[in-house]
């Protein structure tokens, strides 16, 4: 009897593997899964406060910054595009050469991060990857409709700082990871999987340029997010698979890590105050989309999510909550995934 029920339950699963390929083709819902398709290796998503708005990158050939309406879910390309501005603040940016060119499918928008300002005028700071390899930064205004981006400014990092996420300041200077040093032999990525120190965070200010954050060390540092009184960061180890609490500013450097089981991507603050810490769980091909929300006081953790791969998605890099949802991004596909938001079970 036991033997037969495992049977069944084998059979139930690969039912539903099979309807899972085999509807994935589209943007039709999986189950409770829904999707936002039109999109480019949505690597990262930011929500604008207070508006209909989500912004998503492109990290894939022709990739761009797209806009995300709440409402209807249609998506816009915002840049490049023609309706998108220039204004260079030679002030702030004043060693920009000035404005990306066309680059074509070269022109790579990485990690994103929306530093709210007064007045629905907020700035955008944007990881790319094409002809330089720098910080981007724009000025969102969603005062408009639909919201405008202009283009102010820019850093260009020095070699071989390969970028991954960034968090603004409020002098208009930003920090970076160094998640993957460009140059680096065959072999480094498989020494950052298994542990090794490859990369670290960076700090760049008008005044100061480029300078490491001290005791950021670690294996592939790749989601970044900054408190709000900026004493602390918190650091997405891929290759640790680890969330690395690190004070910012403070003497002596305090640093304390979790261990979550995945490699963490992207991280965002939850409207609760809590970190969403996204990653990909497991080996190819049997990789699963993996979201906890992790205490920055305790650096407890709540799984919320952990989903196979899905055709056209891939695994997560990014989760944000939008009302009662998590909206998932991905490096690999054509959609974003949306996710009823679980009740949250004990925390570990």
């Amino acid at each position: 009897m036991k033997k037969t029920h495992v049977s069944a339950l084998g059979i139930v699963v690969m039912l539903l593997v099979t309807n899972l390929e085999a509807r994935a083709a589209g943007c039709d819902p999986i189950g409770n899964v829904r999707f936002i398709c039109d999109q480019v290796g949505p690597e990262d998503l930011a929500a604008v406060p207070g508006s209909e708005w989500v912004l998503s990158s492109g990290m894939a050939a022709n990739g761009a910054i797209r806009l995300i309406n709440l409402r209807d879910k249609t998506t816009t390309v915002l840049f490049p595009s023609a309706t998108s501005k220039e204004r260079p603040n030679k002030h702030t940016y004043d060693s920009c050469p000035g404005p990306i060119g066309s680059e074509g499918d070269k022109f790579r928008a990485h990690g994103l991060y929306l530093r709210p300002g007064p007045n629905a005028v907020h700035t955008l700071y944007v990881v790319h990857h094409g002809d330089r390899e720098s910080i981007e930064v724009f000025e969102f205004d969603a005062r408009s409709k639909p919201p405008t981006l202009t283009w102010v400014g820019c850093a260009i990092t020095p070699d071989p700082i390969g970028l991954n996420s960034v968090v603004g300041l409020p002098d208009g200077g930003f920090i970076t990871t160094n998640f993957s040093p460009r140059g680096s032999d065959a072999a480094a990525r498989a020494r950052m999987m298994a542990g090794e120190n490859n990369g670290e965070v960076w700090e760049w200010h008008t005044s100061t340029g480029w300078k490491k954050v001290l005791g950021s060390e670690s294996a592939g540092p790749n989601g970044l997010e900054i408190s709000k009184d900026g004493k602390w960061l918190y650091i997405g180890g891929w290759g640790s698979q680890s969330v690395i609490r690190l004070s910012h500013g403070q003497t002596p450097v305090k640093r304390d890590s979790v261990a979550v089981g995945f490699r963490v991507d992207n991280l965002r603050w939850a409207p609760d105050g809590t970190l969403l810490a996204a990653g990909q769980g497991g080996t190819a091909p049997s990789q699963t989309s993996n979201v906890v929300k992790v205490d920055p006081a305790t650096l407890k953790f709540q799984e919320l999510v952990r989903y196979p791969n899905i055709d056209g998605f891939g695994v997560t890099t990014v989760a944000i909550q939008i009302g009662k949802e998590l909206w998932l991004g991905s490096v690999r596909g054509d959609r974003i995934a949306i996710f009823p938001l679980p009740q949250s079970p004990p925390s570990r």
